[in-house]
């Protein structure tokens, strides 16, 4: 199944939402889960972004669906990226 990283910014109004209820990031997983999108990892970070996230889905329509539905509730900015396994690159330019 194809590999995408989502990379997120919070907003002013998702940093508050979190420091008032820093569970809140668990419900927005069930959420991208029940859209059919599987959270493969996921790590706080420091820097020009806020998340990592290291996700399954079956295709780019359901990642595309994934990032539209939350970055339209207003709490975060996301750059989602198509991945893939090094070994496959490997194999794909050896032909």
């Amino acid at each position: 199944m194809p590999i995408y990283v989502a990379l997120s910014t919070l907003t002013e109004e998702g940093s508050k939402t979190i420091k008032k209820n820093p569970a809140r990031i668990l419900e927005v997983n069930k959420d991208i889960e029940a859209m059919g999108v599987k959270i493969l990892s996921q790590y706080a970070l420091l820097g020009e972004y806020d998340f990592i996230n290291i996700l399954e889905a079956p295709d780019n329509n359901t990642i595309v669906r994934m990032s539209v539905e939350i970055g339209a509730r207003g709490s975060v900015q996301l750059q989602t990226l198509p991945a893939m396994p090094v070994n496959q690159l490997i194999e794909d330019l050896q032909g």
